[in-house]
């Protein structure tokens, strides 16, 4: 499985729209069979925030379906499933709370995103409970993977945990690699 771009459809009239976000057999027809057992939401309030890049290792590994609640993100997968031919690539896609677009990233990707504007809320589902002896993840800035982040001249503002990732090169996770390369989000 590999990450996937969705946009729900919004209905629209004088009052406002309307949209599914999340459906069982909508997300099945797209391939996405998982079971979602947590939701979390963050605020993050000053632009350039930098989240990231985070996984979850087995016996706890996770996939989420991440949306921008408020605000805009650069949210970003990258592949650490080894023996991937793609193992290192990443995608990106911009998510705004006014497009809805959501980002589907599976088990054995990172996951981080960079806040585009001031007090950006992020809401995920997340396919396994929070297990804090199972994080892990990679460094934002590794050269080795190369993410074209859109800092726009700015420091990005990070926590303690998120400066203290290892490199790429030392990333003691296992994911399986399932036989699909990481691909191009579809738009």
């Amino acid at each position: 499985m590999i990450p996937k771009l969705i946009r729900p459809r919004r209905f629209g009239d004088a009052r406002g729209w309307f949209s599914e976000t999340y459906n069982a057999r909508t997300f099945a027809e797209l391939g996405i069979g998982d079971v979602f057992v947590q939701d979390n939401h963050s605020l993050s309030v000053t632009r350039g925030t930098l989240r990231g890049l985070h996984c979850q290792l087995a016996p706890f590994a996770q996939a989420k379906l991440v949306r921008c609640l408020s605000g805009a993100i650069y949210d970003v997968a990258v592949d650490l499933r080894r023996g991937s031919p793609t193992f290192g690539n990443w995608v990106a896609a911009t998510l705004t709370a006014e497009g809805g677009e959501q980002l589907y990233v599976p088990v054995g990707f990172a996951h981080g995103f960079l806040t585009l504007t001031d007090n950006v809320e992020v809401h995920y589902k997340c396919t396994d409970y929070y297990a804090p002896e199972c994080e892990a993840g990679v460094m934002w800035n590794d050269p080795a993977i190369r993410i074209a982040w859109p800092l726009e001249g700015i420091e990005p503002v990070l926590s303690d945990k998120d400066q203290l990732l290892p490199a790429l090169g030392d990333f003691a996770g296992q994911f399986d690699y399932d036989g699909t390369p990481l691909a191009p989000l579809e738009s």
